[in-house]
């Protein structure tokens, strides 16, 4: 069954740690999935999600326009980041590991999020919605973004190591259609 991303109850977050002292946070405010779920065995399903780069969010505008520029993401070349699954694996009650392949810029690496699926309900105005949280943590210079500046005191300015939380809602398409 094919399901949508329902984008007024969905997010994708990210936190890396700033100058090895405090935790900056951002989103990206905008992205889509396709979603083949069969709600009866998830292990049967698959997810295809596709974000533009440009709609970072660090609540920082220079922030966001060097995240968007050659030393990071690359924009203007690179305009958006594609995850498509390969595998997913019942890991008991509702948990979930969902494999996939990331690409980021031109560099395309295997990834695994760990997810729970919160359940499926019918809407008051008689959708079927399925809603699931998703957590990884990645090495972005694996990704190609390496840019960085060395603190005097040791260290550096921006870390390795981006933790990604996703929560999302998607709607069963023939159902979301009628409303």
């Amino acid at each position: 069954m094919t399901w949508k991303l329902d984008m007024a109850h969905s997010a994708i977050e990210f936190s890396v740690r700033h100058m090895m002292v405090s935790t900056v946070k951002g989103n990206f405010r905008e992205f889509s999935a396709d979603l083949e779920l069969d709600p009866e065995d998830l292990t049967k399903s698959s997810v295809r999600a596709v974000v533009e780069v440009a709609s970072v969010d660090t609540r920082d505008p220079q922030r966001n326009a060097h995240l968007t520029s050659a030393d990071f993401f690359e924009a203007e070349r690179f305009p958006e980041m594609v995850f498509q699954s390969t595998g997913v694996e019942h890991l008991g009650g509702d948990r979930y590991r969902v494999t996939g392949d990331l690409t980021i810029k031109d560099v395309t690496r295997p990834i695994t999020l760990e997810v729970t699926h919160l359940g499926t309900q019918l809407s008051p105005y008689g959708i079927k919605a399925a809603g699931f949280e998703a957590t990884t943590t990645l090495s972005r210079k694996d990704f190609g973004l390496t840019w960085n500046v060395a603190l005097e005191s040791g260290g550096m300015l921006v870390g390795d190591q981006v933790k990604i939380s996703v929560d999302a809602e998607a709607n069963l398409v023939a159902e979301a259609a009628v409303a």
